[in-house]
């Protein structure tokens, strides 16, 4: 059986504000735990006018509070902007609040252009700051879970609230890099299939294969994040994905406006045309399963079904941006109901 996720980038659509953005991600957030979605992430970007989301760790608080079961996290903490101990004491926070219901989901990707990734920074040196992060994620680990030798100062840290259990990391990416580093470290991995679509199997099979076994977790566990939009038709669906292929035109040219309409989009990008029996993807590099699945129940049913088998993984987490949010909404609960999902 597969299971359903949800991983939500607060989009904020042309016409509305970040507010509506946020309250947005609430709304769906208590839909999803009605439906039976498994995870509920929220993504961390910086200085971007269509997506509404920097600090996940506030909205993740937000969010146990509006939800009864479904499992809150991060997709992802952008960890080099942060010291490892300052992350392990915002999620044994929410751990506390919300036992055994937090992700901790960790990204090396800035999140942002390089001039946030410079106003991020604690020190601002004339050399570019050193590629440490293998080293923060293992002290972050160290401080969730001990592990510093005895000698080491941060031995005597005890990580309040220090309580049992901690929140489960995950460590997030869309290169073979970050599936090597998932499997040496025997981390969970979730692989970004809706940023990075060409290196999607490659990911998943090193790191399945490279996978060693560690205190953290004992057999691979593995998630794919594909976007995906789902309305009552096939043609429905595609007009709906307009939104978004021309904000991912747009974003690719360093044009952060908020999410076009529907109307606006296809006056921009024209209809799209049939290109070797599916749609065509509006200059998307070709790979084995698009960034973006579009159609109906049936139709995602069967390729995001197909895709879940032949990866080898029992969990796919789903992003959804459309223009207009009560098509968003529909779209999770057509998914849900076409997956047999219950609360």
């Amino acid at each position: 059986m597969i299971r359903l996720s949800v991983i939500d980038q607060s989009p904020v659509s042309a016409g509305s504000t970040p507010a509506d953005a946020l309250r947005n991600t609430i709304e769906l957030a208590r839909l999803a735990d009605s439906l039976g979605y498994h995870r509920y992430w929220i993504a961390e970007h910086h200085g971007m006018e269509a997506l509404a989301s920097p600090a996940p760790e506030i909205l993740i608080a937000r969010l146990g509070a509006e939800t009864r079961r479904i499992r809150v996290g991060s997709g992802g903490v952008m960890l080099p902007h942060y010291s490892p101990l300052k992350v392990a004491e915002q999620f044994r926070m929410l751990h506390a609040l919300y036992p055994d219901r937090v992700d901790l989901g960790i990204g090396r990707a800035p999140g942002g252009s390089p001039l946030e990734t410079l106003a991020l920074r604690r020190e601002r040196l004339d050399t570019p700051m050193p590629d440490d992060f293998p080293d923060q994620l293992v002290e972050l680990l160290y401080f969730l879970h001990g592990g510093f030798p005895e000698q080491h100062p941060f031995s005597r840290i005890k990580v309040s609230p220090h309580m049992p259990g901690a929140p489960q990391v995950w460590l997030l990416g869309s290169s073979l890099w970050s599936a090597s580093a998932a499997a040496a470290l025997g981390l969970p991995y979730a692989f970004a299939h809706f940023i990075s679509p060409e290196p999607t199997r490659a990911a998943i099979e090193r790191y399945k294969t490279s996978f060693q076994p560690s205190r953290y977790l004992q057999e691979p566990q593995a998630i794919v994040a594909p976007g995906v939009i789902c309305a009552d038709t096939d043609e429905e669906a595609q007009r709906l994905a307009a939104s978004v292929r021309l904000l991912g035109r747009r974003l690719r040219r360093g044009d952060l406006r908020p999410v076009p309409t529907v109307e606006e989009a296809l006056r921009e990008l024209g209809e799209p045309r049939e290109k070797s029996g599916r749609r065509e993807r509006f200059g998307e590099p070709e790979s084995e399963w698009p960034r973006y699945l579009i159609g109906s129940p049936a139709t995602l049913c069967e390729r995001l079904s197909e895709m879940a088998a032949s990866l080898g993984v029992d969990e796919l987490m789903i992003v959804t941006i459309v223009h207009d949010h009560r098509a968003r909404l529909r779209s999770y609960e057509l998914l849900a109901k076409a997956f047999g999902l219950t609360a």
